[in-house]
């Protein structure tokens, strides 16, 4: 194999220029300081903060959509926009080919405009920092065998909470093919009810009034948001390409403990913050919601009591809080991965008459 040493070092030189073009990332040249029109300049603000955009870098070398995840007023924001909209910038490369990127650009205001490559690095590098978190994170979950689940079928509890007391109960089955079917079914004081969710499409069962009815536009969007502020959607990844993902700092957690937080803001705006402890283990997720009043409620996930399950990491405690009140409580009994979930389970039956059974996996 050494006899033909010129062809191998031409052949193992290429070689790397290829798996150099297999990941390349984007490259900031030139990030303009915003521009304060003759006004602003004449009203002397006295203002500080930061103007974080999200800022669609395109694969032919162009700014696309610019939109704000915190402004600043008196005009600030629209400088700080039309400063994006001339970033010059060498797009990603993956497989040697361009492709569009979300990124997060800041722009620093004291009482005038700051400017640095070292803004936007450093939102960049606090996307490092979080995904050096999240791999940590799944680790701890169980690392492959964590991230090869594809299916999973929960039996315990489900508690409603009121005043610090439980008020009602029921017993549960929730049978999940990922990332988005999922089949859920409650019986207390002896009355069932069923939800099933495929898709973009999910149907649900009444047991007191044994009807079958199509979900509503609402109950769709309640479950793909459930989706997003999921711990397996984030550390599984469903949420690329479709979120920017960065390190928001430590917070206070218990015995003098600090958790690591991280976020995801979504292209629309939605965003749910994620923590974690020192040894990366999972503690709660935390994000905002408006009721049927509109108003602002602040939601969070609390996991406790991980079970080892096959070298699979389950919290079997999942208690929701609401504006700082606990809500509910799930408990689970018995957790089980990867067993094979026929299409069946998710189809809407015929009649009320085919739910009386249990369901049967």
């Amino acid at each position: 194999m050494r006899r033909l040493v010129p062809l191998l070092f031409f052949i193992f030189f290429a070689s790397l220029l290829v798996l150099g073009q297999e990941s390349v990332p984007l490259l900031i040249l030139k990030k303009s300081t915003p521009v304060l029109s003759e006004q602003q300049k004449k009203a002397n603000f006295c203002v500080q903060g930061t103007v974080i955009l999200r800022v669609v870098f395109l694969g032919n070398g162009q700014v696309g959509t610019v939109s704000p995840i915190t402004s600043l007023p008196f005009g600030l924001i629209e400088n700080a926009i039309n400063a994006a909209k001339q970033i010059r910038f060498e797009p990603e490369l993956r497989n040697g080919n361009p492709v569009a990127m979300t990124k997060v650009v800041t722009y620093n205001f004291y009482w005038g405009w700051t400017d640095s490559k070292a803004d936007f690095n450093a939102a960049n590098k606090s996307d490092e920092k979080a995904e050096a978190i999240l791999k940590k994170a799944v680790q701890v979950m169980g690392g492959d065998k964590y991230l090869n689940v594809k299916t999973q079928i929960g039996r315990g509890r489900y508690s409603v909470i009121r005043d610090g007391a439980v008020v009602s109960f029921q017993s549960f089955i929730d049978v999940i093919v990922f990332p988005d079917k999922e089949r859920t079914e409650f019986k207390g004081s002896g009355v069932k009810t069923v939800q099933v969710n495929s898709g973009g499409n999910g149907w649900t069962f009444d047991g007191n009034n044994q009807t079958i009815k199509d979900q509503g536009q609402a109950q769709i969007v309640d479950f793909k948001q459930g989706i997003r502020t999921s711990l397996d959607n984030l550390l599984r990844g469903g949420w690329r390409n479709q979120a920017t993902l960065s390190y928001v700092g430590q917070r206070p957690s218990t015995l003098g403990k600090r958790n690591d937080v991280v976020k995801l803001t979504y292209n629309d705006g939605f965003s749910v913050e994620f923590e974690f402890a020192d040894d990366g283990t999972p503690a709660k997720a935390i994000y905002k919601r408006q009721n049927a009043d509109n108003e602002a409620i602040t939601e969070e996930d609390h996991y406790a009591q991980f079970v080892d399950i096959g070298g699979i990491k389950v919290p079997y405690i999942i208690d929701r809080v609401s504006n700082g009140k606990p809500g509910s409580r799930i408990n689970y009994d018995s957790v089980e991965f990867n067993s094979p979930v026929p299409d069946s389970v998710f189809a809407k039956p015929a009649n009320a008459k085919d739910l009386k059974k249990d369901l049967k996996l």
